[in-house]
C-alpha cells in the first residue's frame, strides 16, 4: 500500500502535467513520470504530506497550490548551464555584434549595452556575457555593459546571485579571464570559485515566467541570449515566447538561439547574420 501511494495515480499525473505545461510551458510527457515522482518526493517531505497522493490532494483539493507553485516549478525545471557554452556565439558577440552596436551608438556618448540571458539558470551564461562584454569594453573603452539574467526558478536565481560555483565549472573560461574575473576559494571554500565583485556589479537577476503575457523589462535590450529554451516548448508556445522576446529587443538588436534551434516558419521581425544569430529589423 505505501509503495502504491508513493507513486502518482494516472489522474494526478495528468493534472500535474497539465498544470506544469500551462504555468511554465514545459511539456511533461508520460516518459517523465518517474522523474517527476522522484523530484516531488522532496516536496512531500517539505510540505509535511504523507505521500504523493496526499501531496496532490494538498495542491488541488486543499488550496495548497497558491503557496506551493514556485517550489513546484523549481522542482520540475531542468537547469543545465555552463560557462562559455557554445563558444562560437561569444566570438561572434565580441568580434561582430559589439562593433556593429557601437557603430550605431550616438557620437560623443558612452553607451550602455544591455544584454539579456533569457533563461539564466544558475547564472553561468549571464556571467559569461559579462566577462566578454567587459573585456571588449576594456579594450575599446567606449561602453558600459549591463546584463540581466531571468529564470522561472527562484532556487537557481539564489545561486546566480551568489556567483559561487564548483571550480571544475570554470574549466571552459579562458585562462586570462579566469584570473581576472574569478576568485578561488580557500580553506572551507577550497574547490569553489566566486565571480569577482568587479564583474558582479554589471549583472542583475530577476524571476520571470516566459509564459507571462508580457515581460515588461526595465529597458529594451541590445542583445538577447535565448538559447536551449525552445526545446522544452511546443510550437505555439515557441512562437509566443519568441514574439515576446523580440518585442524586448530594440531595432538593430541581436538574438542568439541554441545551435539545435530554428526560427523557420515563425515569421519574426529578424534577419539571420550568422548560424543561429539574428538581427532585429
Amino acid at each position: 500500500m505505501a509503495d502504491r501511494l508513493d507513486r502518482l495515480r494516472d489522474a494526478d499525473f495528468l493534472r500535474l502535467a497539465r498544470f506544469i505545461e500551462e504555468h511554465s510551458g514545459i511539456k511533461m510527457p508520460p516518459t517523465k513520470r518517474t522523474m517527476l515522482e522522484g523530484r516531488l518526493r522532496k516536496r512531500v517531505a517539505a510540505t509535511g504530506c504523507d505521500d504523493l497522493r496526499d501531496y496532490c490532494a494538498f495542491l488541488f483539493e486543499r488550496d495548497g497550490m497558491a503557496e506551493e507553485v514556485v517550489a513546484l516549478i523549481d522542482a520540475v525545471t531542468t537547469n543545465k548551464t555552463e560557462f562559455f557554452r557554445e563558444p562560437e556565439h561569444f566570438r561572434i558577440l565580441a568580434e561582430q555584434v559589439v562593433p556593429e552596436l557601437l557603430r550605431d551608438a550616438p557620437a560623443g556618448r558612452v553607451p550602455v549595452l544591455n544584454a539579456w540571458s533569457v533563461a539564466a539558470s544558475t547564472g553561468a551564461e549571464a556571467y559569461t556575457l559579462a566577462m566578454v562584454l567587459d573585456a571588449v569594453a576594456t579594450a575599446r573603452g567606449r561602453f558600459t555593459p549591463s546584463i540581466l539574467g531571468t529564470d522561472i526558478s527562484s532556487r537557481v536565481l539564489e545561486t546566480a546571485l551568489l556567483g559561487i560555483y564548483p571550480e571544475e565549472m570554470a574549466a571552459p573560461v579562458p585562462p586570462a579571464m579566469r584570473g581576472r574575473y574569478l576568485r578561488r576559494g580557500r580553506g572551507e571554500s577550497s574547490g569553489l570559485v566566486r565571480v569577482a565583485p568587479e564583474l558582479r556589479q554589471f549583472v542583475r537577476f530577476r524571476r520571470l515566467n516566459l509564459m507571462d503575457g508580457a515581460y515588461r523589462l526595465d529597458t529594451t535590450m541590445d542583445i538577447a541570449f535565448c538559447r536551449n529554451v525552445l526545446i522544452y516548448f511546443d510550437k505555439p508556445t515557441q512562437q509566443a515566447v519568441l514574439e515576446r522576446v523580440c518585442a524586448q529587443l530594440r531595432p538593430g538588436g541581436f538574438l542568439f538561439l541554441g545551435h539545435s534551434e530554428s526560427l523557420a516558419g515563425f515569421g519574426l521581425p529578424v534577419e539571420a547574420v550568422a548560424a543561429t544569430v539574428f538581427r532585429r529589423t
